[in-house]
C-alpha cells in the first residue's frame, strides 16, 4: 500500500473531521472519503472546490512518491457528478437527433468533457467535438 491514501486520511483528521471515513481502492487509483452528516454543512457550499483542492493535494503526494495519481471522491460528489454529465450527454444526443442541429453543452474541465466524449463514443448517430479556449472551452455534440 502506498503513503498517499494514509497522508490523505491523516489530513482529513487534522482538518476538524475526525468522524470521517477514508477508504482506498488501490487498483482503481480513488480514495473515498465519507464525512460524517454533522460536519457536511462545513464543505456541502463548496464541495466541488473541496473535492477539487483533495484531487491536487493527493496528485502531489503521488508524484512526491514517483506514483501514479489518486483520484479523490468526497461523500461521493464526483460519482454523482459523473452521473449527471452523462445523463446530460445523453439527452443532448437525443436532442440533435430529434432537432437535426448542432448543441453545444456549457464549459465543463477536461474530465468533464472526456466523460462526455466517452459516454457517446459509441452511439452510431453523433459525435462529440470540443471548441473553445481555457474556460470557455465546451464539448459540441452534432449528427455524424
Amino acid at each position: 500500500m502506498t503513503n498517499v491514501p494514509d497522508t490523505i486520511k491523516k489530513i482529513v483528521e487534522q482538518m476538524g473531521f475526525e468522524e470521517s471515513d477514508v477508504k482506498c481502492d488501490e487498483s482503481a487509483r480513488k480514495i473515498s472519503i465519507f464525512i460524517s452528516d454533522e460536519l457536511t454543512p462545513v464543505i456541502e457550499k463548496n464541495l466541488g472546490h473541496f473535492v477539487q483542492d483533495f484531487n491536487i493535494v493527493a496528485q502531489l503526494i503521488a508524484k512526491r512518491e514517483n506514483e501514479p495519481p489518486f483520484f479523490v471522491d468526497v461523500n461521493n460528489y464526483r460519482m454523482e457528478r459523473e452521473r449527471i454529465i452523462s445523463e446530460l450527454a445523453r439527452a443532448a444526443a437525443k436532442k440533435v437527433i430529434a432537432t437535426k442541429e448542432p448543441i453545444a453543452l456549457p464549459p465543463m474541465n477536461s474530465y468533464e468533457r472526456r466523460l462526455v466524449h466517452t459516454a457517446l463514443a459509441v452511439h452510431p448517430e453523433v459525435k462529440t467535438g470540443s471548441e473553445g479556449m481555457g474556460k470557455e472551452r465546451h464539448v459540441v455534440i452534432t449528427l455524424v
